[in-house]
């Protein structure tokens, strides 16, 4: 309940009515899968959508970035509405939703990888209260009398042996933390609703992050299904050419932005072409015949079980990097674009392999 979501729903809404977007579906990566179709869809987008959310709920349930989702975030998110709801009745609604703002603010400052890797060594819980080494030590100090003791114990020794025996406290955090939202639960002065609200978001913002990590590959894999199962199995005669209309505007590339479908299609097929006549690995790699390249053809016949195997364990990160090839650059017409202050326009810079490849990666880089 908080009104950046009412105003994207809102965003959305306008966008479809005046015909500026189309909005076919929404899937939702739970168990079982939930998918809301739009009710004004003609028949032919229907049957097109559920094939293509057929493709998104084989890679929510199959890829390995989604393994560490809850698939009950339905049910979760429900409740974290119920909590947010009572705190707002609890404390005020604006105190709540200017706490919300800041949290959304920082809620792509979570560590992706962390559901994968163990970055903290274990440490035993200490019983009362912690205490830092030489704490409760008293600097050493000789009997004397009175108005001896300026002379026998002099403040500036004392000092010294203090600080000696009492060294300065460990460093927070002890090394660099990725997480950010985890330092704040652990070290910021929160109250408890906010505590349990900086945790709702962040829970949040590990559920989708791998949506982000994957978009390319999600999008264009449900994309590739879809229009196997059209072209093969579900289309008639009489759909086929208004699918393929449709489909076309899915996948249409622009000049000034990068189509996630477009691309994601583009390189499975290009990956199962390739595997499919064995191009790739030493021999093929070595040829500098382009004539020799262009019919290669060893028949191996792996392209669909590469696919499935890429479907399964890679980011669109590992994506790109592993199976983006210079020829496939030059078929694709990809480039790298950037701001010319002398002319005061967006143009080509180059079409160089190594500098798209470059920009594509720093631009998936922490989710872009």
């Amino acid at each position: 309940p908080h009104w950046r979501f009412g105003m994207e729903y809102e965003r959305l809404g306008k966008g479809y009515h005046y015909g500026l977007q189309k909005i076919y579906e929404l899937v939702i990566n739970n168990d079982p899968c939930y998918a809301y179709l739009m009710a004004s869809n003609e028949l032919v987008d229907q049957k097109l959508v559920m094939a293509h959310v057929y493709g998104h709920c084989d890679f929510f349930k199959q890829n390995a970035w989604f393994g560490h989702t809850n698939r009950k975030m339905m049910d979760q998110m429900a409740n974290h509405g119920a909590r947010v709801r009572r705190y707002m009745d609890e404390v005020g609604v604006e105190p709540v939703e200017d706490f919300i703002d800041a949290c959304l603010s920082i809620e792509d400052l979570i560590d992706i990888h962390s559901p994968f890797i163990k970055r903290r060594e274990d440490k035993p819980k200490e019983c009362g209260e912690r205490k830092l080494p030489g704490k409760d030590k008293q600097p050493a100090r000789f009997a004397s009398k009175e108005y001896l003791d300026p002379f026998v114990n002099p403040r500036g020794e004392l000092k010294r042996d203090d600080t000696a025996d009492n060294p300065a406290p460990p460093k927070i955090p002890e090394r660099p933390e990725r997480d950010v939202m985890l330092f704040l639960l652990e070290h910021a002065p929160l109250n408890a609703w906010q505590a349990d609200v900086l945790t709702i978001i962040r829970d949040e913002a590990y559920y989708f992050a791998p949506q982000g990590q994957t978009k390319i590959m999600n999008e264009g894999w449900a994309s590739y299904w879809h229009s196997k199962m059209m072209t093969t199995q579900i289309a008639d005669a009489s759909e086929i050419v208004q699918f393929a209309a449709h489909h076309s505007g899915t996948v249409a590339s622009s000049g000034g932005s990068l189509n996630p479908y477009k691309l994601g299609i583009e390189l499975f097929r290009d990956i199962e072409d390739r595997w499919n006549r064995g191009a790739f690995g030493k021999e093929y790699e070595e040829c500098d015949d382009h004539a020799e390249r262009q019919d290669w053809d060893r028949q191996l016949g792996l392209g669909r079980d590469k696919i499935f195997e890429v479907r399964r364990v890679h980011n669109d990160l590992t994506f790109i990097d592993s199976f983006l090839t210079l020829d496939f650059v030059r078929r694709h017409k990809l480039f790298k674009f950037g701001y010319n202050p002398g002319t005061e326009y967006y143009e080509i810079e180059t079409r160089a392999f190594p500098q798209v490849k470059r920009q594509l990666l720093a631009n998936l880089t922490n989710l872009g």
